[in-house]
């Protein structure tokens, strides 16, 4: 008798995660590693969300249970939330308050897919997403797309992907790993052909505040009405206020789809840390002034990075247009002699790099796109511009 289930035991360590471990062990052993792998913000929650935390701590009632799926104020801050963001009106019994965002996206499939339901998912992708899809008992269908077209999936690739098993289209838009973002035009054609093709949409909009120059960030329910009844709208704390640790996601979908998600939580974790949810609530309420500061940096460090990159010989890198993520093409790298060693693939050589020049990145393997890479620039100015150069070293 097997020891560990098959479901279990199928299941594919995150990658960037693994990355970002073996950086900080190597840190931790007394070596000077810079680590581009960890998504997440390297500035500290802004203090009047850490000041709400404090004073919840004190006060009795969030020192038990409360509602599985959330605090009655936390989804009304929510909803609020997210009419000024992105113009989707929706009530608090459509909102599931989750902890952190992965267990938003876990719950969204588990509630929508039935085994073998397939799920069309444009690559490159989180690596999360393919896990949960498989865990919910769905299919994932992965269409392809490239740095010669921005890493956006197109009306054709839908139509060729779709079968008669086809339940959901996930969306992410700006995108990790690849830092695209979809103009509002593409997300209405892309809802248009969801809802004409009555498939599901599940939209990751975690990183709505994160865009840079001209682009623009548009939600899909919004531009497409009618898409409401068969949409889940994924978010979370995490990116936009520095709060990673913190683990506050949600969820907002159809009340239906919300009600078998509360069920689940209800039996899998009861509710998020109280205090962590009146920290958020003071996040999601207040104003967005730490955001705007936290996006100029990233600004500036995305544009330092996607020059860097470019110097390189053998390296490609479009523009980051959202997110905190460069996504360069490193294929020019591969099958070369670097510092005497030769790597024939992103995964050899995320090992490589680490091993003689002491950087870490996450390689293109981990989010379906081989022969790419991607390069978190939320870290500081100076250790950006030593890991770039130590690569480039490197490279010759």
């Amino acid at each position: 008798m097997k020891r560990v289930s098959q479901r279990l035991a199928s299941i594919a360590p995150s990658a960037t995660l693994a990355v970002d471990a073996k950086a900080k062990a190597m840190k931790a052993a007394g070596e000077n590693v810079i680590g581009f792998g960890a998504g997440e913000p390297d500035f500290p929650t802004p203090d009047h969300i850490v000041e709400a935390a404090v004073a919840a701590c004190y006060d009795p009632k969030n020192h038990r249970y409360t509602p599985a799926g959330g605090l009655p104020e936390l989804k009304e801050a929510i909803v609020a939330k997210t009419m000024r963001d992105s113009g989707f009106a929706c009530e608090p019994g459509q909102v599931v308050v989750t902890n952190g965002g992965k267990h938003a996206v876990f719950s969204a499939f588990a509630a929508l897919c039935d085994p073998g339901d397939e799920v069309i998912v444009p690559a490159p992708y989180w690596t999360t997403y393919p896990e949960a899809i498989t865990l919910a008992g769905g299919v994932p269908v992965v269409v392809d797309t490239t740095d010669d077209t921005g890493f956006k999936v197109t009306i054709d690739q839908l139509d060729a992907a779709k079968t008669d098993r086809t339940k959901v289209l996930l969306f992410v838009s700006p995108d990790n790993p690849s830092g695209a973002i979809y103009d509002p035009a593409e997300v209405e054609a892309i809802g248009r052909w969801a809802l004409d093709n009555d498939v599901w949409v599940v939209t990751d909009e975690i990183y709505e505040h994160l865009v840079y120059g001209d682009h623009e960030f548009a939600s899909m329910p919004t531009l497409v009405p009618e898409l409401a009844d068969q949409c889940v709208v994924l978010n979370g704390v995490a990116k936009t206020y520095a709060m990673t640790g913190w683990r506050v996601g949600w969820l907002i979908g159809p009340t239906d789809v919300a009600k078998a998600c509360t069920n689940f939580q209800s039996h899998a974790t009861s509710n998020v840390a109280n205090v962590a949810q009146r920290a958020a609530i003071a996040a999601v309420s207040g104003p967005l002034d730490d955001v705007v500061m936290m996006r100029e940096a990233f600004t500036r460090r995305g544009t330092t990075m996607h020059g860097l990159l470019n110097d390189i010989d053998g390296v490609t890198c479009i523009e980051p247009q959202g997110a905190f993520y460069c996504f360069p093409n490193m294929s020019g790298l591969l099958g070369r002699d670097l510092g005497g060693a030769v790597a024939n693939s992103t995964l050899e050589l995320a090992d490589l790099v680490l091993d003689r020049a002491k950087v870490a990145f996450v390689p293109g393997e981990a989010f379906g796109a081989p022969g790419y890479a991607r390069f978190s620039f939320a870290l500081g100015d100076d250790d950006l511009a030593e890991g770039i150069g130590r690569i480039a070293d490197l490279a010759g």
